[in-house]
């Protein structure tokens, strides 16, 4: 799928605000776009090609949970429509060319959201949405993402409770998600000076319509879309049922066990890097405060010659 568009001023310029490090680019974690350079010709065509991802399933499989007829209405007008909208924001501009992650986190702003942002972010959470289910899913997770659960919540039980309440009581459209919040204090923008695998941790959080935790720098596992859409035709107003339904039949666990293994790696990466990134500092500072203490030690060494 793509859009065509003919365009005659130049390509907008968007600030680059940098990234903190390269965001999770696997399969699951990363949806993916032909790159292309923006094109400055003048009233040529350019065709933006984020394209419709298909569910990792077929369109009734999720019966009688989730019909056919809701999967089909909700994939197939509101995720294109968020596929065709983006494609055609950001034909021609700095963002064309940039992976899906970069572009969520870059037209978030810190909250001061550019246009692209509800477009990207909902393609993205779709995507994922669509893989956090499975048929005949739901019960209990097991291995290290049980153990995680137990430890953070106190029991699977626990968990279970208050991800079913976050996701009734999220006030209007928005999503529910179970996330791995790696080395970080519990404070925006900081970076934890002393991580250990306490602050590895296992939230919930709530998102407002399209944000997601990328943009927090959390690293999610498990997400419930709870705008109308996802289950009107199904439920009516009954978001309460929608919830258990979710939970009980159709939660793939062996999905968010999948992406916490990539969630935990990355961070041993970001470890990795910053002590990586503080050695060389150090040992910069101290070749040159060695400088700085003996700067005539040339002059005495030739002198004595």
């Amino acid at each position: 799928m793509a859009a065509t568009a003919t365009i005659s001023p130049p390509c907008a310029l968007v600030p680059y605000q940098g990234l903190r490090g390269a965001l999770v680019s696997t399969r699951t974690f990363h949806a993916t776009k032909n790159q292309r350079q923006c094109r400055r010709a003048v009233a040529a065509p350019i065709s933006a090609k984020f394209e419709l991802k298909t569910p990792p399933y077929p369109l009734d499989a999720l019966e009688p949970h989730m019909s056919q007829d809701t999967i089909t209405y909700h994939w197939g007008k509101h995720h294109r429509g968020y596929v065709e909208n983006l494609n055609m924001q950001i034909v021609g501009t700095d963002l064309d060319g940039m992976s899906l992650d970069d572009i969520i986190v870059l037209s978030y702003n810190k909250g001061d959201i550019l246009p692209a942002f509800n477009n990207a972010a909902q393609i993205w959470n779709h995507d994922f949405f669509w893989e956090s289910m499975v048929p005949n899913g739901g019960g209990k997770p097991s291995g290290d993402l049980l153990q995680l659960i137990e430890r953070d919540f106190g029991s699977f039980e626990n968990f279970s409770a208050k991800f079913r309440s976050a996701a009734s009581t999220q006030f209007g459209s928005g999503w529910v998600w179970l996330a791995y919040k790696a080395n970080r204090l519990n404070v925006g923008n900081a970076s934890n000076p002393r991580p250990s695998d306490e602050d590895k941790k296992l939230v919930v959080v709530k998102s407002p319509n399209a944000v997601n935790p990328l943009v927090w720098d959390y690293l999610p596992l498990l997400t419930i879309d709870v705008w109308e859409h996802a289950y009107d035709l199904d439920y009516q107003s009954r978001r309460v049922d929608y919830v258990s339904m979710f939970m009980e039949k159709l939660v793939s666990w062996e999905t968010a066990s999948a992406r916490l293994e990539t969630a935990k790696a990355r961070a041993a990466e970001r470890e990795w890097e910053e002590e990586k990134r503080k050695y060389e500092e150090d040992n910069g500072n101290s070749r040159n405060e060695a400088v700085e203490m003996d700067p005539d030690s040339n002059i005495e060494d030739s002198q004595a010659e």
